[in-house]
């Protein structure tokens, strides 16, 4: 099946994942005149009038980007809902988005048919996060567009799944649009993830370390900082297993080694679930991508060079022996 046209401005095949706290209008729209797709979640505009003033603020300089840079398009962006019941804020926040006919919806944690009708109902696309193929036929039966494949190793709320396992198994029964998560941070990853099947990359945590980024500077460092082994999985935070720095948790008094569980019927984003310490302001959320970043830099600098690693890395797979797989691994990716 044929990606949306909305996707035919993307310089790259990329989408900025929503960061909780950490996505804002700066880090969104940055990444829209960088060529990929940039998102927030509903829930950092606060109070709710926020999201009207926000939505108002990235239509009016993408569009004015546009005007002088007509070849040179701003990619689309998208709005992450949270279609949960602990979520009270639902209906207003699609109504503010119905205002503004936000492009792409992404849905998190819950998948309803009357969500993906609305955003259907101004134009709009839906994208829903999923950690396993049982969430992915519900959400698909439900009327989303599109999923997000959220594997091991993505930064807050995430999988446990392998995403060659994950993105097999959903290609032998979904032909529409698949996004890949799960510690993808350099132009290779998301070459890679065309390669397996996936149609766009899904990046968070790098995009903390940017300057347009609303991260405190201890957390952009700790970014740098970290790699792979720094990342603990838990669920103590918020009820949901996720990926967070060891730093943090160490920071705020909690032995990550020695972590207990939290009661999942407790659900609250943001609380910190049975603990203290809130999750996100005092626990980080990080993928395990994260050694792949080196520096705190702007959104520009990044996807350039994410652009640069991808045109290298097709390079690489294009020298190599055609007739056999070396040739195959490029076949129908764009």
């Amino acid at each position: 099946m044929a990606l949306p046209a909305l996707f035919d401005r993307l310089r790259l095949p990329i989408i900025g994942s929503p960061l909780f706290i950490v996505s804002g209008p700066e880090l969104v729209i940055a990444q829209c005149k960088a060529g990929i797709i940039g998102s927030f979640p509903a829930l950092n505009a606060r109070p709710q009038s926020q999201l009207d003033e926000w939505l108002h603020q990235i239509t009016e300089e993408l569009a004015a980007w546009n005007r002088d840079n007509p070849g040179r398009p701003a990619a689309p962006f998208a709005v992450n809902q949270i279609v949960h019941r602990s979520n009270d804020r639902l209906e207003a926040d699609l109504v503010t988005c119905a205002k503004w006919h936000v492009p792409i919806v992404i849905t998190s944690l819950g998948a309803q048919e009357a969500v993906n009708q609305a955003v259907h109902g101004w134009g709009g696309i839906t994208l829903h996060d999923v950690i396993n193929e049982r969430f992915a036929h519900k959400a698909v039966e439900k009327g989303a567009d599109g999923l997000i494949l959220v594997c091991t190793g993505a930064g807050g709320h995430a999988g446990q799944l392998s995403p060659f396992a994950f993105v097999q198994e959903t290609r032998s029964w979904f032909d529409g649009p698949v996004i890949l998560s799960g510690a993808i941070a350099n132009g290779g990853a998301v070459l890679a993830a065309q390669a397996m099947g996936a149609d766009l990359a899904y990046i968070g945590s790098p995009f903390i370390a940017t300057a347009e980024a609303n991260a405190g500077e201890a957390y952009k460092n700790g970014i740098v900082e970290g790699s792979a082994s720094d990342i603990v999985y838990t669920n103590l935070f918020t009820g949901i297993h996720g990926n967070y720095l060891r730093a943090s948790i160490a920071g705020a008094g909690l032995d990550p080694d020695n972590l207990p569980e939290s009661d999942p019927s407790k659900m609250n984003f943001g609380s910190g679930g049975n603990s203290k310490a809130k999750a996100w302001r005092d626990i980080w959320g990080s993928g395990q991508g994260i050694g792949a970043v080196h520096a705190v830099t702007p959104v520009a600098e990044y996807v350039d060079r994410l652009d640069r690693e991808y045109r290298a890395a097709r390079a690489r797979i294009e020298a190599l022996p055609h007739g056999g797989w070396a040739g195959a691994a490029l076949e129908g990716v764009t």
